[in-house]
């Protein structure tokens, strides 16, 4: 990937306090990152206010303002909401965002609100592993559920009637990525809706509202925060209707974020940038030594110019992730790969500042090899994880 160049336009009024004071508008990605949502300054307060615990706020009179219970709004949430509106659809006022408990909760916001029984929506069949439960309770209510591979353009040959098309690019775990402008295009061009989950990309890998999408979703409990110690998800849309009907699903699942969890996570973004950068750049080093090692087969990183998916990826993604997968050639050989391992956790999940990796197919519902590696590069010194990668590699041989 090219250096990113630094952001054009603004965040507007509604999702861009800082703008007046602090100039976000066409700053670069670092300077968002660390300003993103915060409110304007007040004389000995803190720049971030700490969360606000409260499930009721005063309310005499009429129900009116912005917070009346705490199920439905938060001033935690809404400067949390704020950030990340700025870093997914910056220059766009009429973006909203909304932040949910988990990733799975934001997923299903968009499906069970935007989606009636005799609908049609495509899903991926090589996305995340729990899309298949979703797949089964949107069956349940009459839903007519559609799959097809995230690579290439299959999933144009099952859009027709569809009423909703959900991407994941890159997939997860196999790294697949598709044109997402292109598929945007036919499917508005068919009247479906789109919907991007951008989990492995974050923000400041690629923005799907900018490449067309109706809704960009994530897990923000991923590399978003990067500590693994918080489960976070929110959904980003610029259609008032549709994004009312995702808060309306919010209110009914009662599916919110805690408050210290807003906190934390909109404290976290601040080192988004930095994290995202040094991740990213060992996640590509990482993977050229694996190129050309005997037993690995399989390697799959958006990064490397000869990756299947490095020219669709370059031409809208800015950065690739920080997730490499690869097969070895056993079940047997993976564990003891991951069992030799001295700075890599094994543990499921991705995009922490200490690296993962797991056997995927250890949970079952992903089609992978019993051998295949998924590893979430972390924030350690590049030189050090290749070096103890490798020498797990050799540890591990027969």
């Amino acid at each position: 990937m090219s250096e990113p160049a630094a952001d054009e336009g603004g965040a507007g009024a509604e999702n861009g306090p800082r703008d007046a004071g602090y100039g976000l508008s066409g700053a670069g990605e670092g300077t968002r990152a660390v300003r993103a949502g915060l409110p304007e300054p007040v004389k000995h307060e803190p720049a971030l206010p700490g969360p606000a615990f409260a499930a009721h706020f005063h309310l005499p009179g009429d129900p009116t303002g912005p917070y009346t219970y705490g199920r439905d709004e938060n001033p935690t949430w809404t400067l949390l909401e704020r950030a990340i509106g700025e870093l997914e659809a910056p220059g766009h006022g009429g973006a909203e965002t909304l932040v949910f408990s988990s990733g799975m909760a934001a997923v299903s916001s968009v499906l069970f609100s935007q989606l009636r029984a005799g609908d049609a929506v495509v899903l991926p069949s090589d996305g995340y592993q729990a899309l298949p439960l979703v797949r089964a309770q949107l069956e349940a209510y009459g839903i007519e559920v559609r799959t097809a591979p995230t690579g290439g353009d299959a999933q144009l040959e099952v859009l027709d009637g569809a009423r909703l098309l959900w991407i994941e690019s890159p997939s997860n775990p196999g790294l697949e990525v598709c044109d997402i402008r292109r598929l945007v295009e036919a499917a508005h061009a068919r009247g479906a809706l789109v919907a991007v989950d951008n989990t492995l990309a974050t923000p400041l890998g690629q923005r799907p509202l900018e490449l067309g999408a109706d809704f960009s979703v994530a897990s923000g409990t991923k590399q978003l925060t990067g500590h693994g110690d918080v489960l976070l998800g929110y959904v980003v849309g610029r259609d008032g209707e549709a994004m009312a009907a995702v808060r309306r699903w919010r209110k009914i699942a009662g599916a919110i974020a805690g408050p210290m969890e807003a906190w934390l996570a909109h404290r976290s973004l601040a080192t988004l940038q930095l994290r995202v950068d040094r991740q990213n750049a060992t996640a590509l080093t990482l993977a050229e030594a694996l190129r050309g090692r005997p037993e690995v087969t399989g390697l799959r990183y958006p990064g490397l110019p000869d990756d299947p998916a490095h020219k669709t990826a370059s031409q809208q993604m800015r950065r690739c992730g920080c997730v490499v997968s690869f097969t070895l050639p056993t079940r047997a050989r993976a564990d003891r790969f991951l069992g030799a391992l001295r700075l890599v956790d094994d543990a499921t999940s991705f995009g922490g500042v200490r690296s993962t990796a797991e056997r995927r197919g250890r949970w079952g519902g992903d089609a992978v090899p019993e051998g295949f590696i998924r590893l979430s590069v972390g924030a350690e010194d590049p030189e050090d994880l290749v070096a103890d990668v490798l020498r797990a590699l050799e540890e591990s041989a027969d």
